[in-house]
């Protein structure tokens, strides 16, 4: 199953723990799935989507979210307990890579930590 399938089914069975979906992009218009996600997250309280463009300035649409990258204040100002977490992501290499340092500097171990890496962005 992939991850992103792993984090829909998690939300819409309403399993009893809190998702916290952090989901970057450089532009609205790049964010599939971002209508649906947002639905979801009206449906079920415990889940939250962060989701965050890293150049809304260059998108013909309109973005009031959080700017910039995933990084490690964004992830503690909305995880109580980001050691306790278990955490899936999907990603290029480097940004794969880059969430394993970042959650390791949070003291995350590899245990905790499922992803993805795929090409092409």
């Amino acid at each position: 199953m992939a991850v992103h399938e792993v984090r829909l089914h998690a939300a819409h069975a309403r399993l009893a723990h809190r998702i916290f979906l952090f989901y970057g992009n450089r532009r609205r218009e790049d964010a599939a799935f971002l209508d649906e996600l947002e639905e979801v997250e009206k449906r079920n309280p415990k889940f939250r989507l962060v989701a965050l463009m890293s150049e809304p300035e260059k998108s013909a649409r309109t973005w009031s979210g959080e700017t910039g990258f995933i990084r490690r204040q964004l992830i503690e100002r909305h995880v109580a307990e980001p050691k306790a977490a278990l955490y899936y992501f999907a990603g290029p290499p480097a940004m794969s890579a880059a969430m394993r340092a970042l959650l390791e500097e949070l003291g995350v171990g590899e245990a905790s930590m499922r992803y993805e890496e795929f090409y092409g962005y």
